[in-house]
């Protein structure tokens, strides 16, 4: 081959790469959007379909009529609470917008208790005290702070109605996928089969799929328990917007901390309005709900892989930066199954290198 002839092709393979990269990159920006709820998709798909081939058995294994039905549920399942949390939250602001303007708005002086919390009991404790004697001048006084917090709820609150979209599309994405999950079974096997080989991508293909179960079980679910027990607890205390303090304990459990963080502060909230029977025990209740993980993790985590938590919460923490709340359900799950897919080729490498020696 002259040179004229290797520089030729050359160049010519150089803007056939050049080409494909523009195309991949093109087309990466398009769906770039839709990775986080497809990925969320499949993640349900695959978490629930056990569940799925019950119900396509009672609806006499009509495929099509079942997908329809466990999307619709699915749906209302996730609609309802959304609409529970969203009218506490409305709810509360508007009793306390209006009791503040009428000058009627009072806030209850702190136990003595809080003063021994760590780190912010003496502060939190006097600026507590203070608010409960001039409402007014505190807020004027810590101005800013407050309008901060102000700035940082509302964009929450615009985040979250965000993240309910994501969730739903992710809901019809998934009930796609089941309708379909044989041919989506096939594809996930040709998928690990190109990346390994041909003898390990069903293995592969099926621990991909044990690891989602497991996670989802094990934290997902778990941090779902413990969200729904601790919101009936406060539901039954009256507690003002427990919708919101019932979210961030489902962050807080899905990030593998516990729920006392919070529930720490409304027993502490309950205490000073309440009798102190029931409020006894609704301090002991929120003490069985935060450590009920310990019970239930194993439980739920035995059936699949024992993925370790650390490997959850960087994910959940990582996934909530990147993708707000919807990638703290889905980042704790990737990178876990990146993780035993991580750990299962290092097995297989292991194995290699033995025959060959």
């Amino acid at each position: 081959m002259s040179n004229s002839d290797y520089t030729q092709n050359t160049i010519e393979a150089a803007i056939r790469l050049g080409l494909l990269l523009l195309l991949a990159t093109w087309c990466f920006k398009i769906i770039s959007p839709f990775i986080v709820p497809v990925m969320w998709g499949v993640i349900i798909a695959v978490a629930v379909f056990p569940l799925y081939l019950k119900l396509k058995s009672g609806l006499g294994g009509r495929n099509r009529l079942a997908a329809a039905v466990y999307t619709l549920l699915a749906i209302a399942l996730l609609i309802t609470p959304a609409v529970m949390i969203s009218n506490s939250i409305i709810d509360t602001s508007v009793v306390i917008t209006e009791r503040y303007e009428a000058g009627t708005l009072k806030i209850p002086p702190p136990d003595d208790s809080v003063k021994q919390w760590p780190l912010v009991g003496e502060q939190l404790h006097a600026i507590w005290a203070q608010a409960s004697v001039n409402l007014e001048d505190t807020l004027r006084k810590y101005e800013a702070e407050t309008k901060k917090v102000g700035k940082a709820i509302v964009s929450a609150a615009a985040g979250a109605a965000g993240s309910i979209l994501q969730f739903v599309l992710s809901i019809f994405i998934s009930g796609i996928l089941i309708a379909n999950a044989e041919g989506a079974y096939g594809l996930a096997i040709k998928l690990f089969s190109r990346l390994t080989n041909a003898t390990e991508g069903k293995a592969l293909a099926d621990l991909a799929s044990a690891t989602i179960r497991s996670v989802a079980q094990g934290v997902l679910g778990v941090a779902i328990i413990q969200a729904v027990l601790s919101a009936l607890g406060m539901m039954v205390m009256d507690v003002p917007a427990w919708g919101l303090w019932t979210l961030i304990i489902l962050v807080l459990a899905i990030a593998q901390l516990p729920p006392i963080f919070v529930l720490g502060f409304v027993c502490a909230y309950v205490f000073s309005v309440a009798d102190t029977t029931p409020a006894v025990i609704f301090l002991v209740y929120c003490i069985i709900v935060s450590s009920s993980d310990g019970l239930l993790k194993p439980l739920f985590l035995g059936r699949g892989m024992a993925t370790p938590m650390l490997v959850i919460l960087l994910g959940a923490i990582g996934g909530m930066i990147m993708s707000g709340i919807i990638g703290l359900f889905v980042g704790a799950i990737v990178l876990a199954l990146g993780y035993e897919l991580f750990i299962a080729w290092l097995g297989a490498s292991e194995k290699t290198v033995q025959q060959a020696s």
